[in-house]
């Protein structure tokens, strides 16, 4: 459902909100205040400006935002593996090289001992070199889930606005009473400058706290 479609669902006599279905009110409004204090909790801000055609997509995106992540948890946790085990046998070399050279040091160096212990340490660091960079490779999900998570959030506070816009229109007669006249219009875009629109988050929460919500 697109967003334009949003303003189908209310009712064509707009001029008589008492016919407006309490359980209908009920509902946007619950929906509204589950939306809205989600929304808080993330610390989102409004008024992004990505444009969105509705949230049809969402589902996948979070799935791609998932599994990119998992994956790149996956290769990091792999990767430390890995390097921790070059490490351990890098400390086992040195213990070996050190207990010869105590015990014979000519011995040691005559049958290259030294020489293969600098070789292979060598090859250990080199490998290790790798598993750090495959770590750091593994961050680019960063970028990628970073436009994703920009998408959905974009997307998640346009259908908040769309409905605190529906919900402020169809409040029924009896509960007009106990909103600020100022914040009925609804949110704008635009509301810089202005006093008597929804322009922010808390002045949605005291809109939907005023309503029951």
């Amino acid at each position: 459902m697109k967003m334009e479609d949003m303003a189908a669902l209310a009712p064509s006599n707009a001029a008589d909100p008492g016919a407006v279905s309490s359980d209908v009110f009920q509902q946007l409004g619950s929906l509204t205040r589950l939306l809205h204090d989600t929304m808080h909790q993330l610390g989102v801000m409004p008024q992004l400006k990505i444009a969105s055609e509705g949230l049809p997509d969402a589902r996948s995106r979070l799935n791609f935002i998932a599994h990119k992540t998992a994956d790149a948890a996956n290769k990091v946790l792999n990767s430390v593996d890995q390097a921790k085990a070059e490490h351990a046998h890098i400390a086992e070399a040195t213990r070996e090289l050190a207990r010869a050279l105590t015990t014979d040091p000519v011995r040691a160096v005559a049958t290259g001992s030294v020489l293969n212990f600098v070789q292979d340490i060598e090859a250990s660091t080199a490998r290790i070199d790798g598993h750090l960079t495959d770590i750091m490779l593994a961050q680019d999900f960063h970028d990628l889930t970073g436009q994703v998570v920009t998408k959905v959030i974009a997307l998640a506070n346009e259908l908040e606005d769309h409905l605190v816009k529906l919900l402020v229109q169809v409040v029924p007669p009896d509960q007009k009473d106990k909103v600020d006249p100022t914040v009925l219009q609804g949110p704008v875009v635009d509301a810089e400058g202005r006093t008597d629109v929804v322009s922010n988050q808390s002045e949605v929460d005291d809109l939907l706290a005023s309503l029951g919500f």
